[in-house]
Parts: C-alpha cells; sequence; structure tokens
C-alpha cells in the first residue's frame, strides 16, 4: 500500500494512535502561552477622555452607543409611561408611572398578572426596549417594546416583538431564558461586563465598569492611558509606542486610497496586515459564541468568543443575510475586507455616523463618472433610481422596525433566485417582476456575459449541503481549495463537508486544519468531527496546541474517550480539556452549555454527572430539544432499567417541540429497547418526513421496515437515502444484504461493487 502523510508545513511530528501527523504551522504554540489583555490596567470611564478628547467625547455622547443602556429616568425613557395599554394575546399590558418610576402591568413566568418595575433603557433607535429586575440577579428583556420613530413613519407606539408569542408557557416570553439580558444582551450594551454566574445557586451577580459602550470598550482600560499622557513631555517623542493601550486602532494611520482612472476603483496605498479594528468591532458586531470574560482591544476574538459560520438559517446559501447576524460576518465574506478595508474607512468611529451620507460614502473611493451614472444602474427615470446601497447592500428588518443594511457588497445575482431561492434588490424592488425577469435584464446589460459573477462564488455549494445532499463533497472541497474565497466561507465549507475516511477527504480537512487563519482551523474542526473518532481526533491532534482558545476546546472534544499513546499527548488534551470545560461552566446558565457538560462527562464514564448536567440543562431551559435526547441517551447507558426513564424523558421532549426529528427518532429507539416496535416504525417514519435530509434517520427507518417484513418499502428509502449520499457505508450494505435476501443477485453485486470501491479508498487513505 501507498504510505501518505497529511500535507502541512513540517516542522515537527506528534505521533498518535499508530500514524505519524506532521505539523508546525505557525498557529502552533508551546502550552501555557495565550495572548491576553493587560491585566495590570484598570478601567476608569469614558468621563477620564474628556480632557484630552473633548471632540470624540462629544460625538460619542450623540451615539447609540452612549445610548445603548441607561438607568430608567425621565430623560432617558422614551416610551409612554401614561397609562397606554396594549393588548397582545389574552394580556393587556399597562404602562405607567408611579412615585417617579416606571412599571408594565403583565404576566410574569407564572402566568399570573403582577406590576414590574423597569429598572433600566435598553437602546434607543429605532426602538427601545426595557429590562425588569428578577430572581437571582437576572434582568430580562420585555418583550413589548417603544417605536422610537416619529407617527409619520409609523412610531411612537408600543408594540411587541414576537405578535406570536401569546403566552407565558412560550420560549420567547420576557420572563424565558431567551430574554435574559445577563447572557444574551449585557457583553454588547455595556463595558467591561463580568457575568458571574453561579450555578450552585443558579444567581448571577453581573457587573460592568460603565453601564453603556464607553471608550474603553474599543481602546481598553484607560488606567495605563492616563499615566502615559500625565508624564509625557510636550515636543518630545514618547518611547512608549503603545501610549498605554492595550491595542492602538491605528491600521488607517497614514493610508490613502487612490481612484483608478481606468477602473474607477481605489487601491490601498498598503496592504493591511492585522485585523486589530475588525476584532474590536466584532466583539459587539457578530455573531458569535461568548465564551469567556475579560475581552479587551488586541486580545484575540477567539479567546473569548466563538463566531457563527454562514449557515442557515443565519444567512441565505449565498451568504446574504437572513437571521440577525449584524455586520461582522457579512463583511467578512466582502471584496471590500479582502482589498483592506475596515469599518472606520466608512464610518465615525465615535459618532457611528456614516463619514458621507448614503451613497456618497461609497463614491470615496469609487469613481462617481463611472458608478453614478445610467450606464452602470441602467435605470433611466429620475424618480426612483436605486443607490449603491440599494443594489450592492440591501436592508432587512429585524424586531419589526429595524432594518439593517448587508455588509457583504455582493453583485445583485437573480440568476441564483431561480436556481437556488436566494433573495435578489432587484425584484426586492420590482415586487411585481419575477426573477427570471430580472436575471434577463442583467445579462442583456452585460451583453451575454456570464462571467461577471461577483466576488462570492460559493452559493451552489452551500445550497446543496444545506438541502441535505450528503454529496456536496465536490463543490464544498472546491470552495475548501480556493484560497481567493473568503476566509468565512471556506470555513462554512468545512464545517459543512460530509467527511468520509477517504484521502480526498482527509486532504481537505488537512487543508483546513493548517490554515492561517483561525476561522477555517474552527470550521475544519467540525467537518473533522464527523470522521471516526480515532481518525478525527489523529487529524486534531496538533490543534490542542493552537494559539486560539476556541480552537484548543475544540480539538479537545474530539478527544474525549480515546486513547492516547504517549504522556505529551495526554498532558496537551488533558489543558485542552480543562479549557472546554472551563468554556461550558462559564455558560452553565445555559442549557447548551450544561448539555455539553453532559456529553463530556458520558463520554468520560461518569454518567451520574452527566445525568445531573442533563436534567440541569432541561430545568433552565425546557424548551432545549437536545437536551431530552442527550439525557434519554444517558439512561440507555444506564441499562436496561432505565429504558422507561427514557421514554418518559423524550416524551417531555416532544410535549414541548412535537416537531423535532431528533427526539422523535431518539424515542423510537427506545421503543425498539422496550420491544414495541410497531410504535417505534411510527416514530422512526416521523423522524423521516419530519428532516428528509437526514441519511441517518433515513437508514435507521428502513432497517426498521425491513425488520416489519415491508421489503420493498425498505429498499425504496434505502434508494432514497443513497441519493443524498452515493457514500454512505451502511446504506450500501443494507441494499446489498436485501436484494440478496431477495434473491435479486445482480442488484446486489451492483451494490456491492459500489462499496468496494469505497472500502479501498479508505484502506488507501489510511496513514502508515
Amino acid at each position: 500500500m501507498r504510505q501518505w502523510r497529511i500535507p502541512v508545513a513540517v516542522a515537527g511530528t506528534l505521533a498518535f494512535g499508530g500514524g505519524a501527523l506532521w505539523f508546525g504551522a505557525p498557529h502552533l504554540m508551546h502550552l501555557g502561552a495565550r495572548v491576553a489583555g493587560a491585566p495590570d490596567a484598570s478601567f476608569v470611564g469614558s468621563a477620564a477622555c474628556q480632557s484630552c478628547h473633548a471632540r470624540e467625547v462629544a460625538e460619542w455622547g450623540r451615539s447609540h452607543h452612549r445610548a445603548a443602556m441607561a438607568v430608567a429616568s425621565d430623560s432617558t425613557v422614551l416610551g409612554d409611561f401614561t397609562g397606554r395599554s396594549l393588548r397582545v394575546g389574552t394580556t393587556t399590558n399597562s404602562f405607567f408611572k408611579q412615585d417617579g418610576k416606571f412599571f408594565v402591568h403583565t404576566d410574569g413566568a407564572d402566568g399570573k398578572l403582577a406590576d414590574y418595575e423597569i429598572k433600566y433603557t435598553f437602546g434607543v433607535y429605532p426602538l427601545q426596549q426595557y429590562l425588569i429586575a428578577m430572581r437571582g440577579g437576572r434582568l430580562q428583556a420585555f418583550t413589548i417594546a417603544w417605536d422610537a420613530r416619529p407617527s409619520r413613519d409609523g412610531g411612537q407606539r408600543w408594540f411587541p416583538l414576537y405578535p406570536d408569542s401569546r403566552s407565558s408557557d412560550d420560549e420567547l416570553h420576557w420572563a424565558r431564558t431567551a430574554m435574559n439580558w445577563n447572557y444574551m444582551c449585557a457583553d454588547c450594551h455595556s463595558t467591561a461586563v463580568r457575568k458571574n454566574y453561579d450555578a450552585s445557586s443558579d444567581a448571577f451577580q453581573t457587573r460592568w465598569s460603565e453601564i453603556s459602550v464607553g471608550c474603553e470598550a474599543c481602546h481598553g482600560p484607560g488606567s495605563r492611558h492616563l499615566a502615559w499622557a500625565a508624564t509625557r513631555q510636550p515636543g518630545r517623542t514618547s518611547h512608549d509606542s503603545t501610549m498605554g493601550l492595550t491595542a492602538r486602532l491605528d491600521e488607517r494611520r497614514g493610508v490613502t486610497w487612490t481612484v483608478s482612472a481606468s477602473t474607477g476603483n481605489a487601491t490601498r496605498s498598503h496592504a493591511r496586515t492585522t485585523d486589530r479594528e475588525l476584532q474590536v468591532c466584532a466583539q459587539c458586531h457578530s455573531r458569535r459564541r461568548h465564551i469567556a470574560d475579560g475581552y479587551v482591544a488586541g486580545a484575540s476574538f477567539y479567546d473569548f468568543y466563538r463566531p457563527a459560520l454562514l449557515t442557515s438559517p443565519l444567512y441565505h446559501a449565498d451568504g446574504q443575510q437572513d437571521g440577525e447576524v449584524y455586520e461582522w460576518g457579512s463583511f467578512l465574506q466582502s471584496r471590500m475586507n479582502a482589498h483592506g478595508v475596515t469599518c472606520s474607512d466608512c464610518h465615525e468611529p465615535h459618532s457611528g455616523k456614516l463619514r458621507a451620507p448614503g451613497s456618497e460614502v461609497c463614491a470615496r473611493c469609487h469613481s462617481s463618472a463611472k458608478y453614478a451614472s445610467r450606464n452602470h444602474d441602467r435605470h433611466l427615470a429620475e424618480a426612483g433610481r436605486p443607490t449603491c446601497l440599494s443594489c450592492h447592500m440591501p436592508s432587512a428588518t429585524y424586531m419589526q422596525v429595524d432594518a439593517r443594511r448587508d455588509h457583504s457588497f455582493r453583485i445583485p445575482r437573480p440568476d441564483l433566485t431561480i436556481r437556488l431561492g436566494t433573495p435578489n434588490p432587484c425584484t426586492g424592488c420590482h415586487v411585481d417582476r419575477p426573477a427570471r425577469w430580472a436575471a434577463t435584464q442583467v445579462t442583456v446589460w452585460r451583453n451575454g456575459d456570464t462571467s461577471a459573477i461577483g466576488f462570492q462564488r460559493f452559493a451552489p455549494a452551500f445550497a446543496l449541503a444545506e438541502s441535505g445532499v450528503a454529496d456536496a463533497s465536490r463543490l464544498l472541497g472546491d470552495v475548501v481549495r480556493d484560497s481567493t474565497q473568503p476566509a468565512i466561507a471556506r470555513a462554512t465549507a468545512l464545517a459543512q463537508y460530509p467527511a468520509r475516511d477517504d484521502r480526498e477527504s482527509l486532504e481537505v480537512l488537512a487543508l483546513g486544519l493548517n490554515d492561517v487563519d483561525p476561522i477555517v482551523r474552527l470550521g475544519a474542526l467540525q467537518g473533522v468531527g464527523r470522521l471516526p473518532a480515532e481518525r478525527g481526533a489523529a487529524l486534531a491532534a496538533p490543534l490542542l496546541l493552537d494559539t486560539a482558545t476556541a480552537i484548543r476546546a475544540e480539538a479537545s472534544r474530539l478527544h474525549v474517550g480515546v486513547a492516547f499513546q504517549s504522556s505529551a499527548q495526554q498532558s496537551a488534551f488533558e489543558q485542552a480539556w480543562r479549557e472546554y470545560v472551563a468554556i461550558q461552566e462559564y455558560n452553565a446558565d445555559r442549557a447548551d452549555a450544561r448539555t455539553n457538560l453532559g456529553l463530556f462527562y458520558a463520554a468520560r464514564g461518569d454518567l451520574s454527572r452527566a445525568e445531573a448536567e442533563m436534567r440541569a440543562a432541561i430545568r433552565l431551559d425546557p424548551f432545549f430539544p437536545p437536551a431530552y435526547a442527550n439525557l434519554a441517551d444517558v439512561f440507555r447507558a444506564l441499562g436496561p432499567a432505565r429504558d422507561a426513564d427514557a421514554e418518559q424523558t423524550l416524551r417531555a421532549g416532544l410535549s414541548r417541540a412535537p416537531s423535532n426529528a431528533a427526539l422523535r427518532h431518539a424515542l423510537g429507539l427506545a421503543l425498539v429497547r422496550l420491544n414495541r416496535k410497531s410504535e417505534a416504525l411510527v416514530e422512526f417514519r416521523r423522524a423521516s418526513q419530519l428532516e428528509p435530509g437526514n441519511t441517518r434517520f433515513g437508514y435507521v427507518f428502513a432497517v426498521a421496515l425491513n425488520s416489519a417484513g415491508q421489503i420493498k418499502e425498505s429498499i425504496a428509502e434505502l434508494d432514497r437515502v443513497l441519493a443524498l449520499d452515493p457514500g454512505d457505508r451502511d446504506v450500501l450494505s443494507a441494499l446489498v444484504a436485501y436484494h440478496q435476501a431477495q434473491g435479486q443477485t445482480a442488484l446486489a453485486k451492483k451494490y456491492e461493487v459500489q462499496l468496494q470501491s469505497l472500502t479501498q479508498g479508505s484502506e488507501r487513505a489510511t496513514p502508515r
């Protein structure tokens, strides 16, 4: 057999499971090293900046950052608390003021009506929410908001953020976990937040250095900067290039943009080599999971946050915003980012406003002679002519009234609407016209040239993956190999990659695991998680030493329950898994984190702790289906005596989420163990119908059909699943066996040949 090693930069080897993995990429580190904010610097408050930075502080004082959160008072509350009422569902909510305080009369978590005091305002425009203090240090965001827009725009009214959430027994009720400020909101609306959740008492002692988003949220703690300023001598150059700051946001300093007469586009005078500013903005302007307190400007984003990728339902298949994703993930996809643009090239960072109104900000870098013309936009009538923003930054409305522009700066693609169902701004404006009409117009404008498809080219691959077709590997692999594509797109392709234990899959994953960009490595680890445990652990082993906490922790998760070959491997794993556990314990107020802990302990054989964590997850959030499914699996592992408990748990979960396919599938398995196979078949059928793209659900349903004597239906289901993933060994093996049992030797041989080709490919891929 031919020998091969995973192709990465060679600096050493780490023996693992009998194979040799070569590693040495620049993102690897020695154990114990970590980038962190300066521990000796303290937060001093924005008022301390006034004496030297009066203009900047004045601009900030008028910004939305300054009004991100405030104590409720006559000067901060915008809503009408003069006895106004709003009925939502069966509850009449009344807003009133008493003894100088603001109240709402509404139903609490117990369903009973009571008066609740408004403690804080939350945001300012185009809507303002209000925070209510509850037991255990919780602040809850009330889900009826004040529309701060002028009356002429439909504002100056109370309105429900979730009109269909009508009772206290709804997961989107204001008193439930989804509306908890301490986890969901605090970190982005105040400065230097410390969540301080104690799992033993189920209580928070959340603190901040400044109630709103102050200067130090972006510039880091200011005490050392004040000390530097106090000792600075006028006219003399300081020897401290940091000026006492944890990070200088100077990536634009000395930079000019020159507009080319031939292209109409600007070029940066020198390349941007860092992403400090983007990471500072990303702490709040990204969809991410918070994994540790303590981020300050200059620290690694990936030591404190784990970003979301371009997957549904957050993004459309072409990367356009769908869910509430803010700006960072969109901007990372853009040609702007690829060419060195930063947030403050377009936005004045202290006021938050554009540096020029509307499309005029685009003209700072894109020639008006070329782009602000009918030759470009192809719209003849002056009235209603599109702008740069309407075509290249279409908006979506969130929270009922908050329109936010997509920051991926993409070329309109009505042709993708036809092929993939993604939205496009053409028919978003011309609502009476179909996408085919718009696509035809674009083709005519380009004289039939179909090559001008834009910077982002990953939509077909992501659409195929999102449709549940496991055989999307070829297109996803092409995205991974295309170094000109955005890092976040390559990361997403890796995360969705239907990895198999063959040479091609391992080579694609190896590319991602050794990429210089942390987000690509994170995506690759998600793909690796689909491999058999030993193989996945072997591939991920070098990333136990990664520079980023989020990556080390993710790599450690893949090693739980896997045997080690040396004390060095064990040591690397032990440190990384401690970080993983610390992340889950930091988020122990969340059901998903407690479920992760339960899975971790179950994999290590500690079933009693696993059960306790799963039960805690359900107590924290009764609407979280994975907690029920995994608690039932713990009962399965505890033996037949607990199978009835597994059934009861799963039915409790289905009472909250009756359309959850995973719970239906798990209930079917539990019923099989209880020897109630006809009932199990019903649940397997429901799971497969609810999630037809899940090949495992389809396979198990087919096996159950065969066991029930429904051979023809079983083979039909297997063929359906095989069309989704032609490389599924379990499905191919079943088809071989079932056709042989029916005496259909030719068909059995056909699938056997297909299975053998996969097995031979896997053998060729085995590291020696």
